[in-house]
């Protein structure tokens, strides 16, 4: 048996862009009904959720009943152990959230890899050696997978092209939330000065040729994120697009 192939990373190294959905919702239901919606790509996040790292699992088996959707999956930081779990569980796609030096997306790089290039710990029966069904994985999984780390502050942003010309890094994500936050306008994501920065960091991983990545849960402010170059947009948050439903139709009875 082969590795599976990682369409989302393939995509995204060949300038395709890929529109994808954030999973906060834990359990495989909700992650299955997403998968099915159409996205490239969908997003379980351990981070800002009360999704634990245990149950990543029956969301990536509900996501692959997809074929056509990538399941990609954010930890809730930058640990090695906790990425060492995502990995043997077969997330082959991770965000790291927060990592503001090249130091930060080194030890990122380091947790993703086998020694002697990093500090992965070795497992054979893991659902991401197919319970030992993968007999070269040790030597091949690094192709497919795809670290995508995560910068949300001005500290980040300053060191922006040293974080991305880390060998390891295969994109870098920009969250707009957290930056906001950081340059004085606390959930301000449209603020001027934001969008700006934003689309000066996109810019800038354009001229290393490092994918960038970004969420814009309005339409409008993602297109145009799209427009500037961003080649993998989040565009909704299942539990915000709920909350929407909700008020919405409630307000139909007032």
């Amino acid at each position: 048996m082969k590795n599976p192939k990682n369409h989302f990373k393939a995509s995204i190294l060949s300038g395709a862009h890929q529109l994808g959905m954030w999973n906060s919702i834990g359990g495989n239901t909700v992650a299955e009904l997403l998968g099915g919606a159409g996205y490239d790509w969908v997003l379980i996040d351990c981070e800002h959720s009360a999704i634990e790292t245990v149950e990543v699992l029956p969301a990536l088996q509900a996501l692959a009943a997809v074929p056509e959707v990538s399941a990609t999956a954010r930890v809730a930081g930058n640990d090695p152990v906790l990425i060492k779990r995502m990995l043997d569980m077969g997330v082959q796609t991770l965000m790291v959230p927060f990592v503001q030096s090249a130091e930060e997306a080194q030890a990122a790089v380091d947790a993703m890899r086998y020694g002697p290039r990093g500090i992965r710990g070795m497992a054979g029966m893991t659902r991401a050696t197919r319970y030992g069904k993968i007999k070269d994985y040790y030597t091949t999984a690094e192709e497919d997978l795809c670290l995508i780390v995560q910068v949300e502050t001005v500290a980040g942003m300053d060191a922006l092209e040293d974080i991305a010309n880390i060998d390891g890094v295969d994109a870098v994500f920009i969250g707009p939330s957290d930056l906001s936050a950081s340059m004085g306008h606390p959930g301000q994501v449209n603020h001027p000065e934001v969008v700006a920065a934003i689309e000066n960091g996109i810019e800038r991983l354009q001229a290393v040729n490092v994918p960038a990545g970004v969420m814009a849960l309005d339409v409008d402010m993602a297109k145009h994120f799209m427009a500037k170059g961003a080649l993998f947009t989040a565009v909704g948050v299942d539990l915000v697009i709920l909350a929407q439903a909700v008020a919405n139709l409630r307000e139909q009875f007032d």
